[in-house]
């Protein structure tokens, strides 16, 4: 048997009212106080201003007017450990989430050396490698070893190139020029390309030479040998 028509009309009526009601509007963009409020709280390591407000009032996600960098990357770039976690748990969070100039938070993270937060990262599925720039390009330039053997045992490529308006680098060339001989013959070790040149023609000796690095330069010919 069927329901008589008005009751089933009836019932249309009051799903249609009751979608309406709980309906989600978009939400409304920051104003430019809420965002210096938002990024001046994950400066200085705020969580209880941090955890208010993101997703709330701030996307998860949104670049700081002033830098353009994702709260994620800022928080690594301040020491920010309370709100990079806050950051890392919400599902809202990209890892990928790009600064201005590139940088990722697992990029971030190596540059500051800041072994658990690689670790955290990686643990939630962050991309090791990526076009241009990578983390192994950081640590090296750090000179950071435990860094480089971690990133290279989840997959790193050891003879990443860094843009070409940039040179065109490889990690080990970057260990080379900032006077990492140990992290660069480690890479070297790993399977990294000792005759690799730049976009000048330089290899790393060079680069360690023109940078003023002879003892590098020197560590890196014995090596060859």
């Amino acid at each position: 048997m069927h329901p008589p028509r008005r009751l089933v009309l009836r019932s249309l009526v009051l799903v249609c009212a009751l979608g309406s009601r709980f309906s989600f509007a978009a939400p409304t963009p920051p104003d430019a106080s809420q965002l210096t409020k938002f990024f001046k709280a994950v400066q200085f390591d705020d969580a209880k201003t941090v955890g208010a407000m993101l997703g709330a009032t701030v996307n998860a996600n949104q670049p700081n007017p002033i830098g353009g960098e994702p709260g994620l990357v800022l928080a690594l770039r301040e020491d920010a450990m309370k709100v990079f976690k806050i950051f890392l748990d919400h599902p809202g969070t990209n890892l990928e989430a790009r600064a201005a100039n590139g940088n990722t938070a697992l990029m971030m993270a190596a540059y500051k050396r800041n072994r658990p937060a690689v670790e955290a990262l990686l643990a939630r599925g962050a991309a090791v490698n990526q076009p241009g720039w990578t983390a192994l390009h950081y640590a090296a330039a750090a000179g950071d070893d435990e860094l480089v053997r971690l990133l290279l045992a989840r997959g790193a490529q050891v003879d990443a190139l860094s843009p070409k308006p940039s040179g065109a680098v490889t990690p080990m060339m970057m260990a080379a020029r900032e006077g990492h001989d140990g992290t660069a013959l480690l890479l070297i070790a790993q399977g990294a390309d000792r005759n690799r040149t730049n976009t000048e023609g330089l290899n790393a000796v060079q680069l360690a030479e023109r940078a003023g690095k002879t003892r590098v330069a020197a560590a890196l010919q014995r090596g060859a040998r």
